[in-house]
């Protein structure tokens, strides 16, 4: 277990950006991470947990507390089922998993980060969600200090959201595990509309698996969505706002609201999200009220690439992303009615 004083974080983030921690242990084993945790909250000590840094935003002012970086690794598959540890990197175990000829998360290849943060979040991209293959997750539970398993119900998945994320202080997860498709090396049935296009398939149809996630990889690159320390694009959290969920109600206002700004014929993106709510695009929001790709003057601007990535050209502080992004928010709201939600976990600053 290494521990640093006074140690940088932005380079532990995909955005590069944010102040020190007064001190930065990282641990390699469930033991370490649990003695870390165990001796922060003993003495009263904030505690940060970073496993891939992308999806932090941290303060320019740095951390005052342990910041416990999680390097754990453990990679076990039997048959179909998959145990990860929580420092293991997702996209390598994604890679591992298609090679093994097994579906069920080849369509969240790409995705930057740890294991370890995939349920907190319930990661998702292009059809696929972990909480569709998630069977289990090990955490420690700081609350009644001892290490417990949570059941896929027991996670309360939904949208961008579980238990997890909805309790921050209470649990880290160690393992992650998860119960995978072997179709002969086949997808698993492509969901998204892009994905099925690129393909050249229907919505529904399998794959090899293989080339699903090579075609993933293509449109993440194309969107600078896969991490490349030469691409200013991809020095960001990815998606920095979620996809709004709105009430029927609230999605006819918005619609009234795009048929006054835009014109009557002008039909928004909408997706049945269940119980009476419809969920719409931040990204089309983002660029029809006025922030298109590229938008911003300084070393904060939204990606070349994708309307719903906010990025770091370069010399930028949390300061200037914070900037940019409230301009974001508050001119989606003055168009649309909609206030934008980031998804990345904000650090000793808020929007």
């Amino acid at each position: 277990m290494q521990v640093l004083d006074d140690a940088p974080l932005a380079p532990l983030t995909t955005f590069r950006l944010g102040g020190p921690a007064d001190r930065l242990i990282t641990a390699t084993t469930d033991a370490e991470v649990v003695a870390a945790v165990r001796e922060a909250d003993a003495s009263g000590t904030p505690l940060l947990l970073i496993g891939g840094g992308s999806n932090l935003v941290i303060g320019d002012k740095g951390f005052a507390g342990t910041a416990l970086r999680i390097a754990t690794t453990g990679f076990a598959l039997d048959g179909t089922t998959l145990e990860l540890a929580a420092g293991e990197e997702w996209t390598d175990a994604v890679e591992r998993t298609v090679a093994a000829g097994l579906a069920g998360v080849e369509c969240l290849a790409g995705i930057p980060g740890s294991a370890g943060a995939t349920p907190i979040q319930n990661v998702g991209a292009y059809g696929q969600e972990v909480s569709q293959t998630i069977t289990e997750v090990v955490a420690y539970d700081r609350r009644t200090d001892e290490t417990v398993t949570l059941s896929n119900e027991e996670c309360v998945f939904s949208y961008r959201h579980s238990r997890f994320k909805a309790d921050p202080e209470r649990y880290v997860v160690l393992r992650v595990r998860f119960a995978l498709e072997d179709a002969d090396g086949m997808s698993a049935p492509i969901r998204y509309a892009e994905t099925a296009r690129t393909l050249g398939v229907e919505v529904g149809d399998r794959v090899p698996a293989a080339v699903a996630r090579e075609t993933v990889l293509k449109l993440r690159a194309g969107k600078g969505m896969v991490l490349d320390a030469e691409d200013h694009d991809s020095w960001s959290a990815g998606s920095f706002f979620t996809n709004p969920i709105l009430t029927d109600a609230e999605f006819a206002a918005f619609h009234a609201r795009v048929a006054d700004r835009l014109g009557p014929d002008v039909a928004p993106p909408a997706f049945p999200a269940g119980d009476g709510h419809v969920k719409t695009s931040a990204a089309w929001l983002i660029d029809k009220a006025g922030f298109p790709k590229g938008y911003g003057q300084g070393p904060a601007r939204i990606s070349t690439k994708h309307t719903l990535a906010l990025t770091n050209r370069g010399g930028a502080t949390t300061q200037d992303l914070l900037d940019l992004a409230r301009e974001v928010v508050a001119g989606v709201r003055d168009a649309f009615g909609v206030t934008l939600v980031n998804e990345p976990v904000t650090v000793g600053v808020s929007l």
